[in-house]
């Protein structure tokens, strides 16, 4: 009888820390002011209409050079690496 009034003492004393704690209203308003301060634009505007930026063979121009520049690529150069001994 002693051994079940100290079981149920200690399970009276260990149940009020299972009981969920409300959380504070303000939990996580720190994180979400950070977000909002990392963000690069909170309040972006339409963008213009910018198919009438450029007229038709310029653009037209701007895309032939951006697709030949897939078919052969720029050429490189060595920064660090063997160099010419002759240059001595």
């Amino acid at each position: 009888m002693n051994r079940r009034i100290r079981t149920l003492a200690f399970a009276l004393v260990l149940v009020p820390g299972c009981a969920p704690i409300p959380p504070d209203p303000e939990f996580g308003g720190a994180v979400a002011a950070a977000r909002q301060q990392m963000r690069l634009n909170p309040n972006p505007q339409p963008l213009a209409d910018t198919s009438r930026a450029v007229d038709g063979p310029a653009a037209s121009e701007s895309v032939q050079r951006y697709r030949d520049t897939f078919k052969a690529p720029p050429p490189t150069f060595v920064i660090f690496g063997p160099t010419d001994s002759s240059a001595r």
